[in-house]
């Protein structure tokens, strides 16, 4: 229980920017694969449509069991050559680009041209490259940032952060002394309300 001011109307943290426009995004996407799907259908009839949908599927899948396969024997073979202590400092040569080509796989098994198109680049070895160089460097960044602003891990354990209604932060410690708990202690009733 604390004591203070109350706020009549409790503020909200504000959204992010990609909680609101990511549903937004993929409405825009699924209305646009479908309006393309139409437009094939027209251009064509159902059966090309129905041919291209199950194609797809059928390569989407085929290329994540592939990718799955190989990335098992990987890890298959790495197990062996570390329990035998034969490791290679290095990284194996086809170990990489397994988690973006089940990506493609994934992308071309979702009905639509679009995700087809984007299922069917990630399988080029120079585009997976390219993306994993980005997403590595991205992820480093954003790595280094929460570093910086959180300080080191130690610090998070030692403090405490009490929210309060009216959005301020107040930092603190939190000391917890119970009655008993050293020898010679007795306990003396209720404790004293919380106060400003």
């Amino acid at each position: 229980m604390t004591t203070g001011a109350q706020t009549p109307y409790p503020v909200r943290p504000r959204r992010s920017r990609l909680r609101t426009l990511l549903p937004l995004g993929v409405a825009a996407w699924l209305v646009l694969e479908i309006w393309l799907l139409t437009l094939v259908a027209g251009a064509s009839n159902g059966l090309v449509v129905f041919l291209v949908l199950v194609a797809g599927v059928v390569l989407g899948s085929v290329v994540i069991k592939r990718a799955g396969r190989r990335a098992f024997k990987n890890l298959t073979e790495t197990l062996q050559q570390q329990q035998n202590g034969t490791v290679a400092p290095g990284s194996r040569p086809n170990s990489e680009g397994n988690g973006l080509t089940m990506l493609g796989g994934l992308l071309l098994i979702i009905p639509g041209p679009i995700s087809d198109a984007l299922g069917l680049l990630l399988l080029v070895p120079p585009v997976q490259k390219a993306v994993s160089r980005y997403a590595e460097r991205t992820f480093e960044r954003k790595l280094r940032e929460a570093a910086a602003s959180q300080g080191s891990l130690g610090d998070v354990f030692q403090q405490a952060r009490m929210h309060r209604p009216d959005g301020k932060v107040v930092q603190g410690e939190v000391v917890r002394d119970e009655p008993g708990s050293a020898p010679g202690d007795t306990p003396q009733g209720p404790p004293p309300p919380l106060t400003r």
